[in-house]
């Protein structure tokens, strides 16, 4: 970023002030890196649970006066730099920040470390510790935040997303090939095969499909009879089919009475 991208990002960050993914300190020479790892877990943390990119934490701004009056916190590139490497190695999963940025400002020295989002399901802590914030405060990362980052790997799954307007034409050809090749070979007789692999892949699908439900009806069907003993009606389950549904349901059970007379 150049200085006036740098400097309207300050400002931002300063109306904004305090909150859950940004936070203030005046930070001189002598801050502990112990404790800006501290507030690197928290802020990856909390910057997952709020859908956000990144957090910011900000030196050289004054925590209540909210006005910059500049830091000195390493003054040497190659040595401000060097945190870096010294926050992959104590955070897991060996992260670090995105970018420091200095900016010279008109009242003194500003650095802005940006801290990414920690990864989708994956929490950050600091040498074995997780951290969060509470308002303005570092606090542990309690279960429930634990348990929240972590679900959201199974949340956020690509692979199940439905995407509006598209239809089976925008489908990779070579992908539904090897698709067709890798279900073939897995569940089809050799008679199938060559069907499956050359037939419309809608009609495939729509087979595919009405197969797994008629399974469904038979599954239905063989829990009907095992339960009958305990009260639980033909009828009942009859009612919850209509047309073909009824018709598969009542085929099923005359399949299913034929096997067990013929054991």
């Amino acid at each position: 970023m150049n200085r006036p991208a740098l400097t309207q990002l300050l400002y931002s960050l300063i109306a904004i002030w305090e909150n859950e993914v940004v936070e203030f300190k005046q930070a001189g020479n002598d801050y502990g890196t112990d404790d800006i790892g501290k507030y690197f877990s928290a802020l990856a943390n909390e910057a997952n649970l709020r859908g956000a990119d990144c957090g910011w934490l900000v030196f050289g701004v004054n925590n209540k006066t909210r006005h910059v009056v500049g830091t000195d916190y390493r003054p040497q590139v190659e040595r401000l730099h060097s945190l870096k490497m010294q926050i992959a190695e104590n955070a897991e999963s060996r992260i670090t920040f995105r970018d420091i940025h200095e900016l010279a400002h008109a009242d003194g020295r500003v650095l802005l470390f940006e801290v990414p989002a920690a990864p989708r399901g994956i929490p950050i802590a600091w040498k074995g510790h997780y951290h969060a914030r509470a308002g303005e405060s570092l606090t542990s990362l309690g279960l429930d935040k634990l348990d929240e980052i972590r679900r959201r790997t199974l949340a956020q799954d690509w692979t199940a997303q439905v995407i509006p307007g598209t239809t089976l034409d925008d489908l990779d050809e070579a992908a539904v090939r090897k698709a067709r090749e890798s279900f073939a070979q897995k569940y089809a007789s050799r008679a199938e095969i060559n069907r499956l692999l050359t037939d419309k892949l809608s009609d495939v699908l729509d087979e595919q499909q009405e197969v797994q439900q008629d399974q469904q009806l038979a599954d239905q069907v063989a829990l009907w009879e095992r339960d009958r003993q305990y009260g639980f009606g033909y009828g009942a389950l009859l009612a919850t089919g209509e047309g073909k549904c009824r018709e598969k349901i009542e085929a099923c059970r005359e399949n299913l009475i034929f096997f067990h007379k013929n054991q």
